[in-house]
């Protein structure tokens, strides 16, 4: 059993795996795993590991691989024989030309949190106090060491210590950067030495050795061998390697790498790079997209080879733009519009352009009367094309876009007549099999539009349409709770956020919105729970800190209250809606000294803060200063002037210091309000009483 996680960073393969074994570990839940994303691209270690694991869970543990098929098989595609796949969405089953629609970045921190839920209950049925080795961190995808930062960081080191190595603790990705210094957060850091050793075989053989392992060794005396090599040699031997490892996702690592690197660079070797780039977009790996993308074209120029130039440049700008890098992408569009007199390019890269001004970029840079000119360039060129039924498409295709542009531009209303109007034509001018994502986004963004304007009821209507046709695509169902909530109806709400969890790897908001609406709807236990996992999640949340606190002082338990107020302060030292929380934790145990103090502190941060203000007038109040505490409550009153409980303490106060009039008029104001209140009710009628008695 071991007290934490691990991470051995620096020196060369060889030095780290003595490291490793100089370790006192566990006993190892599998062999060490390699994340070297020449291997397989993204997920390269979480593929293997699953491969290990899966087959044995499956049947020991079924309903826990259903729970995570999503997971599963997205990233271990090989494992489709052993996983039953039950859930389905247009955006998995489009066609590459009919895909209008794309993961979020957030997809694959969705996937490691899912994965990392899998191995946890997967281990409680092995039995803990094990260890995993992931080795060469610093080659691996990004999705690997977000993995590993997920897994370092949920995982008690007591039921799985994880060793991870890395090189060092830089790469070409930012994301995976901050990654690896998530990942040291968690574990404890050692030092590994270079120590230069002897070669370990004659050069051909340590050259073989090279490509047969994927380029992943770090040997100085096997780099030097392989570059030793003619290049007749070393095409020979990637194109043996290459037939060694034709599929599952072997396709996203070592199969574009060697085929790029054999005899037929531009035939077998774009093929390949061409299937890895496309594959992983449609997953949501971008960081690989733009990677194999830019491997690509390495190989090309737009003049000599325009075709496989544009094969590589296509996905760019979609990718680049998912990964926050909008201005990468607008460059791309620049470069692809003065190398090509293509209709189809100039049509996407002006779409493509639009999106980055009205959506992408950084929101000093947007510019949504730039991205209608752009806009309204890709709806001329859709209006010029011949076939009637690709003019139909894109026609729609750009005129929703232009209701984004619209909508951002402060007109919900064009927006939903050129939303409407492109339903509408898609039914005319296609077959009933055609189009049917997009026709589901469409329907899906006149959902949208219709929220915005507050036209629920049809939203609704519209959702409930767009899971008819893709129920599996979780989204929906989230969307579709938001507004069922807006509605009051609370129990409907509950049911489609809980029909979200069943659908796909876990996302904080989801869980988040549920918890919410369990807190509206009284269940505040089933409420706390949800907002404990929220922070298992994502533990840096404020908001979740904050109700969480609340429920427990709602239950009456201020310990519980005050350890939940305690820890978001960890994260958020003067988050004054916490400090108002641990305030309330002091006055419910009796230490008014405290919390007013506390409450000070709160008001001082936010002079508006309503908890804070209506908190620190009862313990005032309760002190006798009631000058303070009427204060309070009329500023809080003055921002929250509907509030009956605010209304109830105020004349609680009037009444105590003998102003039965005020008191009567709050509480008057305050019963209609709440008529059904029956604490209102009653201090009502005392308030009543005692004033005719004066009277």
């Amino acid at each position: 059993m071991s007290d934490s996680h691990l991470l051995l960073v620096g020196g060369r393969a060889f030095d780290r795996a003595d490291a490793v074994r100089a370790s006192t570990l566990p006993p190892p839940l599998t062999e060490p795993v390699s994340a070297h994303r020449n291997l397989r691209g993204p997920y390269t270690a979480a593929g293997t590991l699953l491969r290990l694991l899966v087959p044995d869970a499956q049947r020991e543990q079924p309903d826990l691989v259903r729970d995570h098929e999503v997971e599963l098989l997205s990233v271990a595609p090989e494992l489709c024989d052993v996983v039953p796949a039950s859930l389905r969405t247009l955006t998995m089953l489009a066609v590459p030309e009919e895909r209008t629609r794309f993961y979020s970045r957030l997809r694959t921190l969705r996937i490691a949190h899912g994965l990392v839920e899998f191995i946890r209950d997967r281990l409680r049925v092995l039995g803990g106090g094990r260890s995993l080795v992931i080795t060469d961190l610093h080659a691996a995808d990004p999705t690997d060491r977000e993995l590993v930062s997920v897994l370092v960081r949920r995982i008690d080191p007591a039921l799985l210590t994880v060793v991870a190595t890395t090189a060092s603790m830089d790469s070409d990705h930012e994301q995976a950067d901050t990654a690896l210094a998530e990942t040291a957060r968690w574990c404890r850091v050692v030092p590994v030495d270079t120590i230069d050793r002897d070669p370990t075989s004659d050069q051909r053989t340590l050259a073989e050795h090279h490509i047969a392992t994927d380029l992943t060794g770090d040997d100085p005396h096997a780099l030097a061998a392989y570059t030793a090599l003619s290049d007749e040699d070393r095409r020979i031997l990637h194109d043996r390697r290459a037939d060694e490892v034709e599929g599952g996702s072997w396709r996203w690592g070592a199969l574009p790498l060697h085929r790029g690197r054999g005899a037929d660079p531009l035939g077998a070797g774009a093929e390949a790079i061409a299937f890895a780039l496309d594959d992983c977009m449609k997953l949501g790996f971008y960081d690989a997209t733009v990677e194999w993308s830019q491997r690509g074209r390495a190989m090309v120029t737009a003049t000599e080879h325009h075709d496989l130039w544009w094969i590589f440049t296509t996905k760019l700008p979609t990718s680049l733009s998912a990964l926050g890098r909008a201005p990468e992408a607008e460059e791309i569009c620049d470069e692809a519009r003065a190398n090509s007199v293509r209709t189809g390019i100039h049509l996407q890269c002006a779409y493509a352009t639009a999106m980055l001004y009205t959506r992408h970029h950084d929101p000093d840079h947007r510019d949504h009367e730039r991205a209608l000119g752009w806009i309204n360039q890709a709806i001329v060129i859709s209006a010029l094309l011949d076939d009637r039924q690709l003019r139909a498409f894109n026609t729609v295709f750009h005129n929703n876009g232009l209701a984004l542009i619209e909508a951002h531009r402060g007109r919900p209303l064009v927006a939903l007549d050129l939303v409407t109007a492109g339903i509408t034509e898609l039914d005319r001018e296609l077959g009933a099999d055609q189009h049917q994502l997009h026709r589901s986004v469409l329907r899906y963004n006149r959902a949208q539009v219709l929220t915005g304007l507050g036209r629920l009821e049809e939203a609704a209507a519209d959702y409930r349409a767009v899971i008819a046709t893709d129920p599996d695509y979780p989204e929906y169902h989230f969307d579709l709770g938001t507004v069922l909530r807006r509605l009051g109806d609370l129990d409907g709400a509950i049911a489609e956020y809980t029909q979200c969890t069943h659908l796909g790897p876990p996302f904080p908001e989801v869980f988040y919105n549920r918890a919410d609406t369990l807190a509206e709807a009284g269940e505040t236990i089933r409420a706390i729970a949800d907002f404990e996992y929220v922070l298992d999640l994502e533990p840096e949340r404020l908001d979740a800190h904050i109700n969480l606190s609340a429920l427990h002082l709602e239950l009456g338990d201020p310990t519980a209250a005050r350890a939940a107020a305690t820890r978001g302060l960890a994260f958020h030292p003067a988050a004054p809606a916490l400090v108002a929380a641990l305030a309330q934790t002091h006055a419910d145990e009796g230490d008014l000294t405290t919390a007013r103090a506390e409450f000070d502190r709160a008001l001082t941060a936010d002079p508006d803060l309503v908890a804070a203000l209506s908190g620190r007038a009862v313990v005032a109040h309760a002190q006798g200063d009631h000058v303070v505490a009427l204060a309070d409550l009329g500023h809080a009153l003055g921002l929250r002037p509907e509030d009956p409980a605010l209304l109830f303490n105020r004349a609680v106060v009037h009444e105590q210091v003998g102003d039965l009039t005020a008191a009567a008029a709050d509480l008057s104001a305050a019963d209609a309000l709440a008529p059904e209140d029956p604490d209102i009710i009653a201090a009502l009628r005392e308030c009543e009483r005692k004033l005719a008695a004066v009277t």
